[in-house]
C-alpha cells in the first residue's frame, strides 16, 4: 500500500489520501511553485481566507478494502453485538461503499477512450450490484436493528443510482455498447422499484428533488455517525497577535509624538502651519500603522503552525489524534536542502520565477481510543485551484497553417504547469518526497504528472491513480 496518493478530482482540485496507524507520528508537508507570471503572491492571496474556503479536509475509520462488517467474523454471532456496535460497523462499511463509488464514479468520468470508458463502467455496475446483494442477504431480523440497517440500504440504493445516472448523462456516445448501457439502466431502475418496493420514501419526497436530496444529506450525516472523526480547530496565536499589534501601534506612536514635538519647536504657537504638518503626520501615521504591523507579524509568524486540531470519536468522545498545520508563502531560501536539489534537477525551460504556497499538517495519532476492531484512521485534503484560475488569462492566441493555398487557424488556450512537492516525515526517519507536475488552465487540471527524483532521494512511493497518468 502506497503512503500518499495523489490525485486528480473533477474540474479545478487535487486530493492527497493517506492513512495513519495508532501511535504514528507523521509530518507532511506540500510546496506549490506557482510560476510568477500566474500572479499569485501575499499580496493577491491571503493565505487564512484560502485554507478556510478552498482546503477541505475528512478525517475518519478506514479498513482496507470493502468487506461487509456484517459477515467479517468481529463478532461470532449478532445475539453478542449491542445495537451501538451494531450501527458503527454497519455505518463504518456503509461510508466506506458510498465513498468507493464516488471515487470510481470520478475516475471514470475523466477516461476518454470510449472502449476502456464502456468496460470499466460495465465492471463498476457489477461490483455494485454484488456489493448491494451482500449486503442485502444479511439484513437484520430485530426492530432495534433494522431500522439503522434500513437507512444505510436507502441512502445507498439511491446514492448508487445516482453515480450511475451521472456517469450515464455525461458519458461518450456510442451504438456499439447499447447492451452495457441498458445493463446499467437496468441497474438503475431495479434500485427505484426496490426502495419503491420497500416504501422508504413518501411520494412526496420521490417526487420533489429537493425533498429527497435533503433526507439523503440527512441519512449521509446519520451514516457518518462515529466513522468520521469529530474535528475541533483552534486558531494559534490569538494572544501573541493582539501584542504584536500593540507593539506596532507603540512603535507607530513614539515616532509620531517625536515628530509632533519638533514640529512644536518649529512652529511657534498654534498657526496653520503647525496644523497642516500635524494633518501630515497623522496622515503619514495610519498609511505606515498597517505595513509595519503585517511586516512584524509575519516575521513572527514565519515557521510557526497556525492552527491545531484536535480529533475525536463521535461516540466515546475519546481524542483520537491531534495535528499541527501550517499555511504561508515563504521564499526559495527556507526551502529544505533536498527540495532544492529536486528542483534544479528540471530541465532548462521550466526554470522561472515562482511564489511558493507551503501546506504543512503534522500528525500524531493516539494508541487508544479507537473503535474496537480498528487501527487506522484515513485523511483525505482536497485542494481547490479555482483561487488560482482566477488570476489566469484566457486563451486569445491563434495558430496559423497552410494547406494547398488556404490559411486557416486554431484557436490556442493559455496553459500553466504547477509543480508541487511532497515531504513525509515519519517519527525520526528520513525524509521522502515526491514530485507532480500539474497543467492547468483557466477552467480545468489538464494532467498531473508524476516527475522522477534525482538520485539520492528517497520517494515516498506514492501512486498515481488512472486519471493522472
Amino acid at each position: 500500500m502506497s503512503k500518499v496518493n495523489v490525485k486528480r478530482e473533477e474540474s479545478l482540485s487535487i486530493k492527497f489520501t493517506h492513512q495513519m496507524e495508532e501511535g504514528d507520528h507523521r509530518r507532511l508537508d506540500l510546496y506549490f511553485f506557482l510560476p510568477t507570471e500566474m500572479g499569485i503572491n501575499p499580496q493577491s492571496l491571503d493565505e487564512e481566507e484560502y485554507y478556510h474556503s478552498a482546503i477541505v479536509g475528512r478525517r475518519s475509520y478506514y479498513s482496507s478494502g470493502l468487506h461487509l462488517p456484517l459477515v467479517q467474523g468481529r463478532f461470532i454471532s449478532q445475539n453478542k453485538r449491542t445495537v451501538e456496535e451494531f450501527r458503527l460497523y454497519l455505518n463504518l462499511f456503509a461510508y466506506q461503499f458510498a465513498v468507493a463509488i464516488e471515487t470510481d464514479r470520478k475516475e471514470l468520468s475523466q477516461i476518454d477512450d470510449v472502449a476502456q470508458f464502456y468496460s470499466a463502467l460495465k465492471d463498476l455496475s457489477e461490483i455494485v450490484t454484488q456489493l448491494l446483494k451482500k449486503f442485502r442477504r444479511n439484513e437484520p431480523s430485530e426492530p432495534k436493528w433494522k431500522h439503522y440497517f434500513e437507512n444505510s440500504d436507502n441512502y445507498l440504493s439511491w446514492f448508487c443510482e445516482q453515480q450511475l445516472l451521472k456517469l450515464m448523462a455525461h458519458a461518450p456516445r456510442s451504438s456499439d455498447y447499447s447492451d452495457i448501457i441498458e445493463e446499467v439502466l437496468t441497474l438503475c431502475r431495479n434500485e427505484r422499484s426496490y426502495r419503491e418496493s420497500k416504501d422508504y420514501n413518501s411520494s412526496q419526497t420521490k417526487d420533489d428533488p429537493n425533498r429527497i436530496s435533503n433526507k439523503m444529506l440527512l441519512l449521509r450525516r446519520l451514516i457518518q455517525q462515529g466513522v468520521v472523526l469529530k474535528e475541533e480547530l483552534k486558531t494559534l496565536g490569538v494572544g501573541l497577535k493582539k501584542l504584536t499589534t500593540g507593539i506596532a501601534t507603540g512603535f507607530v506612536m513614539l515616532v509620531v509624538s517625536a515628530l509632533i514635538i519638533k514640529a512644536q519647536g518649529v512652529f511657534s504657537g498654534l498657526t496653520l502651519s503647525l496644523v497642516l504638518t500635524l494633518a501630515v503626520i497623522y496622515g503619514f501615521r495610519e498609511i505606515f500603522k498597517e505595513d509595519i504591523r503585517n511586516a512584524l507579524w509575519r516575521m513572527i509568524q514565519k515557521g510557526r503552525p497556525r492552527w491545531s486540531r484536535i480529533l475525536r470519536d463521535t461516540t466515546s468522545q475519546a481524542v483520537i489524534g491531534r495535528q499541527l498545520v501550517w499555511i504561508d508563502f515563504i521564499k526559495r531560501k527556507d526551502l529544505p536542502s533536498e527540495i532544492d536539489e529536486i528542483l534544479n534537477q528540471r530541465h532548462s525551460q521550466n526554470k522561472v520565477d515562482a511564489d511558493i504556497l507551503h501546506y504543512g499538517i503534522s500528525s500524531r495519532i493516539s494508541q487508544k481510543g479507537f473503535l474496537a476492531g480498528y487501527s487506522t484512521i484515513q485523511e483525505q485534503v482536497n485542494f481547490s485551484l479555482v483561487p488560482f484560475a482566477r488570476y489566469l488569462e484566457r486563451g486569445k492566441a491563434k495558430i496559423y497553417k497552410e494547406a494547398d493555398g488556404k490559411i486557416s487557424s486554431d484557436s490556442v488556450e493559455r496553459r500553466y504547469q504547477v509543480y508541487l512537492v511532497l515531504r513525509l516525515t515519519e517519527g525520526r526517519e528520513n525524509p521522502q518526497f515526491a514530485r507532480y507536475k500539474i497543467i492547468m488552465n483557466r477552467s480545468s487540471i489538464i494532467e498531473i504528472t508524476e516527475s522522477k527524483l534525482p538520485d539520492g532521494v528517497e520517494p515516498i512511493g506514492s501512486e498515481l491513480t488512472e486519471e493522472t497518468k
